[in-house]
């Protein structure tokens, strides 16, 4: 088996793969403050619960945009077990054409995610949007290159501006609004961070369409896109697996 781990910003996805088979996926929190032996627990922890032992990790792969961690978590990835680990990186073969000012500063979570749209066979041109801390919109042409894309505030982040910004709208939790218009305060803001963002995004799609003869295929991955997705009013495919699929594509392309 092999261990994949994407490190966020605000949360951590462990997952393992044997060949093309996903066994499983799990988020932890990010916390910088982790040591190696508090990641060895969890990841530990992960695999009893799927009855993985330790002694099947034959390899590893990371992607990160929190590099303070990265140390910290392959030393307890090779606490766990006694393989190299991958780090996603511009050193690292993925055979994605990138065709922005520095190819270098492409995050790596926006790697993976390309090239696994690519090799799902989704139809280029793509539209990635990956929800996360931040939300990013990642373009893929028609001729399958990487050409750019766009970073807005994440639907967590502009939450907690909302509250942290104003005397006298509360903290809520981020569940799907019961109406469109709000009858009282907190459904006023669910439905405004709700439709919000699910307006943001079909904004955004709108603009990028223009810049192309056909329109792309929309794609969208990340711990909040099942939540927001369907208020949308585009047709965009939800792949939550996404990431974790590039990941392993690039795995093995470093492998053979």
């Amino acid at each position: 088996m092999v261990l994949a781990i994407d490190i966020g910003n605000t949360n951590i996805v462990i997952g393992g793969f044997e060949q093309s088979e996903i066994l499983f996926v799990e988020r932890i929190s990010t916390n910088q403050n982790s040591t190696v032996l508090e990641f060895v627990v969890s990841i530990k922890t992960i695999l009893e619960l799927y009855h993985i032992p330790q002694t099947s990790i034959e390899g590893s792969i990371l992607s990160s945009v929190v590099p303070s961690i990265n140390y910290v978590m392959c030393t307890a990835i090779q606490k766990l077990a006694d393989c190299s680990v991958i780090i996603v990186g511009p050193e690292v073969k993925t055979d994605l054409q990138i065709a922005i000012d520095n190819p270098a500063q492409l995050g790596s979570d926006r790697v993976a995610d390309a090239v696994a749209a690519l090799e799902e066979e989704y139809q280029p041109p793509i539209v990635i949007i990956d929800m996360g801390t931040a939300t990013t919109l990642s373009v893929i042409d028609e001729n399958k290159r990487h050409i750019g894309g766009m970073i807005v505030p994440g639907v967590n982040i502009s939450l907690q501006a909302l509250t942290d910004c104003t005397a006298q709208l509360p903290k809520i939790s981020l569940t799907p609004p019961k109406n469109c218009i709000g009858k009282n305060t907190v459904e006023c803001m669910k439905s405004g961070i709700f439709y919000g963002a699910a307006g943001c995004i079909d904004g955004l799609l709108d603009r990028i369409d223009k810049t192309f003869p056909d329109t792309p295929t929309y794609v969208a991955t990340g711990g909040l896109a099942e939540f927001i997705i369907p208020h949308c009013r585009h047709q965009i495919q939800v792949d939550e697996l996404l990431l974790l699929k590039g990941l392993r594509s690039i795995y093995w392309k470093n492998m053979s």
